[in-house]
């Protein structure tokens, strides 16, 4: 077994040593490449099982090499040279899908080292970061089939989709934040609402808090900017539902989530009325004002905190 891993890495050895002599001439570049390839794919198909991981993946580094070759002699620009670059990892999850296990897992994580070196080469031009997210997010989805893949290559799909769109998005200028948001919030409600019914024990601030939250928070920052009318309407509309739905449900997060935003929405509004009428009135009917609320709050203290106890006990009792 060691004499055998000692010629196999002077196997390697020698043919790096090849493709590293060849790239001077195209055609040697081409030649050595695919040799290697058929080579290392031949190992992992009927080599020992150790040996099959190794050269799976080198060569699947060795196909990354050929196409990188490929698209240099055809003059490709960076970007290009990235889109060409996502055959691999997509080759590697139609191989991935018929190989033995580790092989096939060696080959897929190999496969998307690759698929973020396309990434990398892309960043430069936003339109084609967007193209390449997509198409990383279609290969993603199309692995996401399997069924021992399915948890994180749909995970991985979903991570690609999303900064695709916001980078697509982006690139058109576009700045409203709910563009950016609503696209995480939507399917982030539809996996909560899955999980309370397969768990409704399910506490709603694991299932809806994170969803509503990436849309509502971003949402009343920007309204409290916002010298215009319609996005404080919206979003108040949107709060009260939400708000509506937490109390006909009994659920904590969407109750308090939508109330707290509905409230501070409120507040933003009502401010500027509040200042003009305040400042409208007599300077001794404020005071005076305070002063009698402060009278009524401490004659009715007991009722007021019993009050508060019991506000708490059902928000309590809320999932």
């Amino acid at each position: 077994t060691v004499l055998g891993w000692i010629a196999y890495a002077c196997g390697l050895a020698s043919a790096l040593s090849a493709v590293g002599l060849a790239l001077d001439v195209r055609g040697a570049t081409f030649t050595a490449l695919g040799a290697l390839l058929a080579l290392f794919a031949g190992v992992a198909t009927v080599g020992p099982d150790a040996r099959r991981v190794v050269s799976a993946c080198a060569a699947v580094l060795a196909a990354t090499g050929l196409v990188g070759a490929v698209a240099a002699a055809a003059g490709f620009a960076d970007h290009w040279t990235a889109l060409a670059l996502l055959l691999v990892p997509a080759a590697t999850a139609a191989v991935g899908s018929r190989a033995p296990g580790r092989v096939a897992l060696a080959v897929e994580i190999t496969g998307g080292a690759v698929g973020l070196l396309a990434l990398g080469i892309a960043a430069s031009r936003p339109a084609f970061l967007a193209l390449a997210l997509a198409l990383g997010g279609v290969i993603a989805a199309a692995t996401a089939v399997r069924p021992e893949r399915r948890r994180f290559a749909s995970w991985a799909a979903a991570a690609l989709f999303l900064p695709a769109a916001w980078v697509r998005l982006a690139v058109w200028d576009v700045s409203v934040p709910e563009a950016y948001t609503l696209p995480v919030t939507v399917p982030a409600l539809a996996v909560g609402l899955l999980r309370r019914r397969r768990d409704p024990e399910a506490s709603s601030w694991t299932a809806y808090g994170p969803g509503l939250a990436v849309t509502l928070l971003p949402s009343l920052c920007a309204a409290w900017t916002d010298p215009e009318w319609a996005r404080p309407l919206a979003l108040g509309v949107a709060a009260l539902a939400v708000t509506l739905l937490g109390a006909r449900f009994r659920l904590q997060a969407l109750l308090v989530l939508g109330g707290t935003t509905l409230a501070l929405d409120g507040l933003h509004e009502l401010a500027p009325y509040v200042v003009q009428v305040v400042d409208a009135l007599p300077r001794w009917l404020p005071p005076a004002l305070a002063g009698l609320l402060l009278l009524a709050v401490g004659a009715t203290y007991e009722q007021r905190l019993r009050d508060a106890r019991r506000l708490r006990e059902r928000l309590a009792r809320m999932r």
